[in-house]
């Protein structure tokens, strides 16, 4: 950047002194060193480092090829009206435009060739060069302060170059000085025509500031080193010739703005005189007798001279000190020689009022110097003040008052009370002491005001309370002498003949003097001074003088009496802010202020400067016991209240109902008028003390008015007021503005609408966004940089930014204001409504004076760091909350402002926080502001070769900065500390989320960038227990996101090569194992400190998310991340269980829960992606139930989602492996807690169903085969919710017990199956809850398969939970019209209701299967209830083949099956139904062959009647087997091949369906037809119980529902079934994939047992309904011989194919299998041995030969 202002420059002075005051980036003691020892010979020159022009000097510029010409122009002309050498005028130049120029580079060119515009830079740059000369003299000013100070960082630095300096520093400044007074003026002629009057005028007030200067560093000088006499003679002389300042040589210039310069030179030259003659070593010298060694007394003829110059002094005020200091060096050294002449000049000094000129001295230099100047010029007066006291009589001195003022001044410096009290009383100031002792309590004044001077520290405030605690002498003035006094002869002494109240109306608290004590008489002004020998406490003689005034309040002496109580209130107030202990001694006096505060405030014309001594008082004792200042407050009616207590927040805003207090009416009516505003600095900062006393929050309601009043009254007025003196206006702004501050950094109103009245905070909030105080904080905002740098320069002051001056106040203010927009923005309650205040923030005004702009430009301030860095943290905030472009708001600026951005984050000396605050600016406008960062981006775009655009930096691009901070080649050069490198690499990462490609395309080609980022990534960190710098962490944080964004987005094989070999040296490094277990320790680092003292637990949160995305991103793309390696894999795995197990088992720890919670979803997603590599279960689940041990102590509220997770892992890990019971560790405390926790989930949730259905918000009924799954708010019926997680998770535990006897016990110990039951009938009923409810029935299936575990759900009252409510699930829907079985194209796995239906089925099924007799009654039950549901279901087969109709076939089938194991109690108890069933399980055979015979008609079927295409759920279960190989993709776009295999699959899915429901269907019919065994050889079998099943037809079935099944039917079943296995024999049908299983081998086997068992039920059958009807006598003969023929032949024919069949090999029948087998008489067909299947084959051939019979 330097290189555009034309070539490197030099260091300025300006930087120079930035850097010594500590505020640049270089604060190590080397780098202080290095610029001393670089710069010391500048230091030294001083002024005259700056030389005049010269010739050579203009041809050596002109020589110079590195400038450009028109820079060399101006060079010249700078040169010629500055008077300054043409180099140095050049390098001025450049460093102008490099620091402090406010337009762009580009722009000066224009600026060059126009005149006026040249001729206003040529101005600029005159005031920035006046700022470098003072800057020099700071320089030198900052070390003489500091190189003898120890407490000082930098005091050897200093030290070593103040000793360089040391020999030529002041004969050089000397002579500089007299240079400037002598030196003419510019004019016109000499300096060019832009030298008019006011630039001379500007140019002499900086001769005289230099001036001052000079002299202020000499002083310094002399106060460290000693001055010789001959020198003090030529100062001397040279101070009398310049008049002290007075005669210059352009005393014709001299105005009044210039009169305090004047004036300091004026005193620094009296002060170097004076310290020139040492008077302290004459002091030591005079107290030793031994005055020869001084150094005066060696030097005759030296004091002569200075005698002769004394004599001609005493025509100005700056003689006096001079005169009185010499007189004293005379009269001490040489008494007898020159005692007319010590007088003479002696009364010359006290004519000159010499105490009176020395007070306004220290006055002066107090109100505008550094601190060490003043302190030392204290120690100089009080020397000087010291001997004159102990030499010379009090009486000789003139007014004592002016001497007492003056000690006042001197003992400003905190050091020299303990000096004074640790000398001799009769020496010194202590002589003063004693005077004024002598007219104690007469005169209370002169004693009290002394005495507060006397107190500076602790130690002295309580020297301070002793003395007056034990006073010997009571002092009283007589005009007459009284009657009860006896007198001495002499009229000396009296004696006290009665005793004495010396305070009538003192109250109870008094001083009595007793009888018979003895008075001094002095005669006064014929009054007789009375000194009377009595002890007492003055504390108490002040309660007495409080008390009286509370008497005589209502009358004429209220004023008089006034005089003598304010110095008391003011003493006190002194002592008890200095030690805050004394307060308790000094109760009596603190606690009658609140009584004087009410009866002050009502006087007519009340004492305001009394007032505001009390309300100072009761400031310092808030500090310590705000709610007892405050009560006792509230009773006095001073501070504003309200009548009736007010809860609104309109009525507060509004101030209804408020009065304003004694306070109040004495601002409207005293101080307004009078234009002195004591009191309202007290009670400003008053109530700041009390705020921040965090009072409860009863009192802040009290307080309320009182801010209401500062709100509504103050703030918006409080500019327009009268004021006497300068910079009240200002402090009281800044003290408004303090308090609240202080309000709105409150932190025990976190929640700011917790309460039903609102809080202070709240109120401030809505007073400054809605009502005019909010403009006027945005008026003093605007105040802008100019104004400031203005004011900084009008300052007399020496030290520039230190101190305490009108500048100061004036930047507090700003910075203040900024903050407390900041947080009102930040507080504001989010509303639709754009407040005032944050429109006026974000409008866009016209010529770009906008506040936006206004804030922007204080990056040109250089004064106060925190000034722009505030500045820029408003604008960080505004940009994200207003709805504006800042970029618009800067106008033509905004490419300046941008340069002066850049030019301090490139700086390297500037300040690092103000770099930081840039960054975090830059970050924030990556986001919301793109025309800004697109200013700041820079960048420059070309066409490439190959037409594309390339991007480039531009050379004002941010990005060189962040580059250079990242460069882990630079970082040692270039001090880049945490902070800022975290910041630098926040905003890269906030243009990677943000995708800001053109910028990462430009980043990614930069050499080395992707190893620069990365590399803090391999560095070692320190552990976290010794972290001192937890930025870092989040510095790594943010690289890994950057890095998980980059793999994420990029294409794969799009990855730059840098990144991939530096992702392989991450591996190769070991770095993933290296923060693993650097997460781990920081977790268990965590967990020790119980979250408490870890500060930095948002940058822990940061890295723990940041690894977290890392790990998740590396699961998915393994193979970039090179983390393959399954051991590694392990260990991160385990890395991340005991982090999470450490953090969550301090169940107390809210921050520990957060951090163990994030790390719990970590650990789920792990353990789902890399189950297969992690081994051993048993390390996982120990720590897991530990886990989940903790998370059911922590707070349930916090912990919803962890649990919820740990649930999940707990259901992952054992499903990754069979287990028995004892494998699991603490089986039965888990299920326990497992219940437990789901006792109180489910519990919950029938409270809050119950409640939904009082409010009447159930649910509408949705169509009942559809899923009802519409998602709650919170509720807790969420699939990833505990309650079904919980329910999961038993389920899962349920099924590693086998025998049930852990559950049993749990059971019979917690109430949880009744509860389960009793949510389980509501749901239903109301149709709510549906994943707990399926998530439940689960549960109770799995349950069901024990004996004792389905007789614990059936005994729990499982059929009145389930039998009734379950109607309610698919009866009619609220439009009235009857459901039909619809086809559901949702994945059969996602919950519905029709499943819940299928669930149920399934459950009844199987406690019917394990517990036989025992539940037929409640199955019956359910059979009955369900009838309609059950005959429409095994109807609906035939029209509609979508899986869930099937499935619900299956189910319903699968139940019958069961339940006709029971016939004769079926057929008892529901004969009617029973047959029903039987009918339409004979159809429900037709169809299902039907449709397995003709596949060509099935698709037909699927394609149209089930609408276009297929069921998406087909496509996904077919996908689910890995062995899939032909799975069909589930785009969307598929070739016509794949969505023909997606049709296939989805057909062989529903023929495989079709298949089980009619094996299952032929299985129940076996049931309901008579025994075989028994038909063919029992002749009394009762056929009666049998009814016929099929038709005597033996017609091929056709696809209509009116013909009745037949022989034909059963006969075309066994066709099928033999064709289909013919089929799977020849591999043609891939039919097995849809069976579900790992390998095709599986697949084909189950399916050709399934096809058996379908055969061989088909066989039995057709003998058994044969034999039934050949048994049966209602058949006619010719009926039953026409059967006989048709069966023999068509079984003849089946009998040969499946003769061919089975040599070839035929499978087993499954009747024991995969479908539950019939339990009755098993025959031995349902026995064959796969090896020989004859049997079935010979069973058939018996029979036919016993029908051809």
């Amino acid at each position: 950047m330097a290189a555009a202002a034309g070539g490197p420059c030099v260091r300025s002075s300006r930087e120079l002194w930035t850097i010594l005051l500590g505020r640049s980036a270089l604060r190590e003691l080397s780098q202080i060193e290095a610029e001393l020892n670089k710069h010391w010979r500048r230091l030294l020159e001083g002024l005259s480092y700056y030389k005049p022009p010269s010739p050579s000097s203009a041809e050596k510029v002109k020589a110079n090829k590195d400038v450009a010409s028109p820079l060399k122009e101006l060079g010249l002309r700078i040169s010629k009206f500055l008077g300054l050498d043409e180099e140095q005028s050049v390098q001025l130049l450049q460093c102008y435009l490099q620091e402090d120029y406010r337009g762009t580079r580009d722009s000066v060119k224009t600026v060059l060739q126009d005149e006026r515009q040249s001729q206003a830079l040529i101005l600029k740059i005159a005031d920035y060069y006046y700022e470098e000369r003072t800057c020099i003299l700071r320089c030198v000013l900052h070390l003489l302060t500091y190189f003898q100070d120890e407490r000082h960082p930098y005091r050897v630095e200093y030290a070593d170059c103040v000793d360089k300096l040391e020999k030529e520093l002041v004969s050089k400044y000397r002579q500089q000085f007299e240079e400037l007074y002598k030196t003419e003026a510019p004019t016109w002629e000499t300096h060019g025509n832009l030298m008019t009057e006011r630039q001379v005028s500007r140019w002499f007030v900086q001769c005289l500031r230099e001036q001052s200067m000079l002299l202020e560093i000499i002083f310094l000088y002399y106060a460290y080193f000693e001055m010789a006499p001959s020198d003090l003679l030529v100062l001397t002389k040279m101070f009398k010739e310049q008049g002290f300042g007075s005669r210059q040589t352009n005393r014709h210039l001299v105005d009044e703005t210039m009169d305090p310069f004047v004036d300091r030179i004026g005193y620094f030259s009296a002060l170097i005189l004076v310290e020139g003659m040492d008077i302290e070593s004459l002091h030591k010298c005079a107290l030793d007798d031994r005055r020869e060694l001084h150094q005066f007394a060696q030097d005759g003829l030296i004091c002569q001279d200075m005698d002769c110059l004394m004599l001609t002094f005493g025509d100005i005020p700056h003689h006096a000190p001079v005169l009185l200091a010499w007189a004293l060096l005379r009269h001490t050294l040489n008494p007898e020689e020159t005692s007319s002449v010590v007088r003479k000049i002696g009364g010359t000094a006290i004519q000159l009022n010499v105490f009176q000129y020395l007070t306004r001295l220290l006055q002066s230099l107090a109100s505008g110097g550094n601190d060490c100047t003043t302190s030392t010029a204290c120690m100089c007066v009080y020397g000087l003040l010291s001997f004159v006291l102990t030499s010379l009589e009090l009486h000789t001195l003139g007014n004592q008052q002016d001497i007492i003022d003056t000690a006042c001044e001197v003992l400003a410096d905190p050091s020299l009370p303990e000096l004074f009290w640790g000398t001799e009383p009769t020496s010194g100031l202590g002589i003063i002491l004693d005077s004024v002792c002598g007219m104690f309590p007469h005169l209370l004044s002169p004693l009290l005001q002394l005495l507060r001077a006397l107190v500076s520290g602790k130690s002295t405030a309580k020297k301070v309370y002793s003395f007056l605690d034990k006073m010997s002498f009571y002092n009283e003035l007589y005009k007459h002498k009284p009657h009860d006094v006896i007198s001495h002869e002499d009229g000396t002494l009296w004696r006290r003949q009665t005793p004495k109240l010396l305070y009538p109306l003192g109250g109870q608290t008094n001083l009595r003097i007793p009888q018979g004590t003895v008075g001094q008489v002095m005669l006064d002004d014929r009054a007789y001074l009375v000194r009377w020998e009595y002890s007492y406490s003055s504390w108490t003689l002040f309660t007495c003088e409080i008390e009286m005034l509370l008497h005589v309040v209502s009358t004429a002496d209220v004023i008089q009496h006034c005089q003598r109580v304010k110095p008391i209130i003011d003493l006190v107030h002194k002592v008890i802010s200095t030690d805050l202990s004394i307060a308790d001694c000094l109760l009596p006096i603190t606690s009658r202020i609140y009584m004087l505060l009410q009866r002050l405030t009502t006087v007519i014309s009340p004492p305001v400067d009394v007032i505001a001594s009390c309300v100072n008082c009761l400031t310092v004792l808030a500090a310590r016991n705000p709610a007892k200042v405050w009560t006792d407050l509230r009773h006095t009616g001073f501070l504003p209240f309200v009548a009736h207590p007010v809860s609104s927040l309109s009525q507060m805003i509004s101030a209804e109902g408020m009065n304003a207090g004694g306070y109040g009416n004495l601002l409207m009516n005293s101080e307004q008028p009078q234009g002195e505003y004591g009191v309202t600095i007290a009670f400003l900062r008053l109530i700041t003390t009390l705020v921040k006393g965090q009072l409860g929050s009863t009192q802040s309601q009290g307080l309320v008015p009182c801010v209401m009043f500062v709100l509504k009254e103050m703030l918006p007025s409080y500019h327009k007021w009268r004021y006497n003196s300068h910079g009240v206006r200002e402090q009281i702004g800044c003290l408004i503005l303090e308090l609240i501050h202080a309000i709105l950094n409150l932190c025990h109103e976190t929640d700011l609408h917790s309460s039903h009245t609102p809080s202070l905070q709240f109120l401030c909030i809505c007073s400054l966004a809605y009502t005019e105080a909010g403009q006027t904080v945005i008026n003093i905002m605007g105040i802008g940089v100019d104004t400031i740098d203005m004011v900084m320069a009008a300052q007399p002051r020496s030290d520039g930014a230190e101190g305490q001056g009108q500048g100061q106040l004036l930047i507090k203010t700003v910075k203040l204001a900024f903050s407390v927009t900041n947080n009102v923005i930040r507080l504001k309650p989010p509303s639709n409504v754009v407040s005032p205040l944050e429109q006026a923030l974000s409008q866009h005004g016209a010529h770009g004076n906008n506040l936006i702009a206004v804030l922007a430009k204080y990056i040109y301030h250089k004064h106060d760091p925190a000034l722009p860095r505030l500045a820029i943290q408003l604008l960080k905030r505004l940009a994200t909350v207003a709805p504006m472009s800042v970029y618009a708001c800067l106008g033509n600026d905004a490419a300046a402002i941008r340069d002066a951005f850049l030019t301090r984050l490139q700086s390297k000396i500037e300040d690092m926080r103000i770099k930081v605050m840039i960054l975090e600016f830059l970050t924030v406008a990556v986001e919301t502001q793109p025309g800004l960062i697109e200013l700041f981006l820079n960048l420059e775009v070309k066409d490439g070769s190959d037409g594309s655009k390339e991007f480039s930096l531009g050379m004002w691009s941010c990005l060189h900065a962040v580059l250079e901070l990242i460069d882990s080649q630079q970082q040692d050069r270039y001090w880049c500390p945490p902070l800022l490198h975290r910041a630098a690499i926040a905003f890269l990462h906030a243009l990677w989320q943000d995708r800001r490609d053109s910028a990462m395309l430009v980043l990614r080609t930069k050499p080395k960038f992707w190893e620069n980022l990365t590399s803090p990534l391999f560095g070692t960190l320190s552990p976290p227990s010794e972290t001192s710098e937890p930025s870092i962490l989040e510095t790594c944080a943010l690289i890994m996101k950057i890095i998980c964004l980059e793999i994420y987005y990029v294409v794969k094989g799009s990855l730059d090569q840098s990144l991939k070999d530096t992702l392989k040296k991450f591996s190769i490094e070991k770095r993933f194992a290296y923060w693993s277990g650097y997460v781990k320790s920081l977790a268990v680092h965590v967990a020790e400190t119980e979250g408490s003292s870890c500060t930095s637990l948002l940058e822990y949160q940061m890295l723990v998310s940041a690894w977290r995305m890392l790990l998740i991103i590396a699961t998915t793309h393994a193979d970039i991340m090179h983390l393959t390696d399954s051991v590694v894999r392990r260990q991160l795995f385990l890395d991340v269980l005991d982090g999470t197990k450490a953090l969550l088992l301090v169940p107390a720890s809210v921050n520990c829960l957060r951090l163990g919670s994030m790390k719990c979803t970590l650990l789920l997603i792990l353990l789902r992606q890399w189950k297969r590599e992690l081994g051993s279960v048993d390390e996982i689940l120990g720590p897991l139930t530990e886990i989940l041990e903790g998370v059911l102590q922590a707070d349930q509220q916090l912990m919803e989602k962890t649990k919820a997770k740990v649930f999940s892992a707990f259901i992952t890990v054992l499903q990754m492996k069979e287990m028995k019971v004892s494998d699991i560790p603490q089986y039965s405390q888990l299920v326990l807690n497992v219940c437990e926790t789901l006792q109180e989930e489910v519990i919950a949730l029938f409270d809050q169903t119950r409640h939904s259905l009082a409010l009447g918000s159930a649910t509408e009924d949705k169509d009942s085969m559809e899923t009802d799954d519409c998602s709650r708010s919170r509720h807790r019926d969420q699939r990833d919710g505990v309650c079904v997680l919980g329910l999961h998770l038993a389920k899962e535990l349920c099924e590693v017990d086998e025998d049930g006897d852990s559950w049993l016990q749990v059971t019979r110990r917690l109430p949880i199956l009744p509860t389960l039951l009793t949510t389980l009938e509501v749901s239903l009923r109301m149709k709510q809850n549906l994943h707990f409810t399926e998530a439940t029935l689960h549960l109770l299936l799995t349950l069901a398969r024990t004996q004792q575990g389905a007789t614990a759900v059936a005994g729990a009252g499982i059929t009145q939970s389930i039998c009734l409510p379950l109607l309610s699930v698919y009866q009619l829907s609220t439009n009235g019209t009857a459901q039909t079985p619809s086809a559901s194209r949702k994945s059969l796995d996602a919950p519905s209701w029709p499943g819940v239906y299928r669930l149920s089925m399934s459950l009844m099924e199987q406690l019917l299967k394990t517990l036989r007799y025992n539940f037929l009654p409640e199955a019956l039950d359910f059979v009955g209830v369900h009838q309609e549901r059950t005959l429409q279901c095994l109807n609906a087969v035939r029209t509609v083949q979508s899986l869930a109709c099937l499935e619900e076939a299956d189910h319903t089938v699968g139940f019958i099956l069961q339940l006709s194991n029971f016939m004769k109690e079926w057929h008892f108890h529901l004969p009617q139904l029973m047959r029903d069933i039987q009918v339409n399980l004979g159809y429900l055979c037709q169809a299902c062959t039907s449709l397995l015979h003709s596949r060509k008609m099935l698709q037909h079927y699927l394609q149209n009647k089930n609408g276009d295409g297929l069921p998406s759920a087909v496509a996904q279960r077919v996908q689910r087997p890995p062995s899939a190989a032909s799975a069909a993709p589930s785009s969307s776009k598929q070739p016509a091949a794949d969505t023909e295999a997606s049709e296939q699959q989805a057909l062989h899915t529903v023929q495989y369906g079709l298949l089980k429901i009619l094996s299952k269907t032929l299985a129940a019919l076996r049931h309901f037809t008579p025994d075989v065994c028994q038909i063919l050889l029992d002749q009394s079998l009762d056929l009666a119980e049998y009814n016929f099943l099929f038709a005597l037809s033996f017609t091929t079935p056709t696809f209509d529902s009116e013909v009745a099944p037949s022989f034909g039917t059963l006969l075309a079943t066994v066709n099928v079934a033999l064709n289909m296995l013919g089929e799977l024999d020849k591999k043609k049908e891939p039919l097995t994939q849809a069976v579900g299983l790992s390998t095709q081998a599986e697949g084909t086997r189950t399916l050709k047992s399934l096809l058996m068992f379908t055969m061989e039920n088909c066989f039995y059958l057709l003998i058994s309904q044969a034999m039934r009807y050949l048994r049966d006598p209602a058949v006619h003969p010719r009926d039953k011989q026409r059967m006989k023929q048709e069966l023999s032949s068509e079984l003849s024919t089946l009998l040969s194919s499946l003769s061919r069949y089975f040599r070839r090999g035929a499978p087993s029948s499954p009747a024991t299998g995969v479908l539950p087998s019939p339990q009755g008489k098993s025959t031995s067909l349902s026995k064959a041995s796969p090896e020989s299947q004859e049997p079935l084959i010979q069973l058939v051939q018996a029979f036919v030969r016993h029908m051809q019979r």
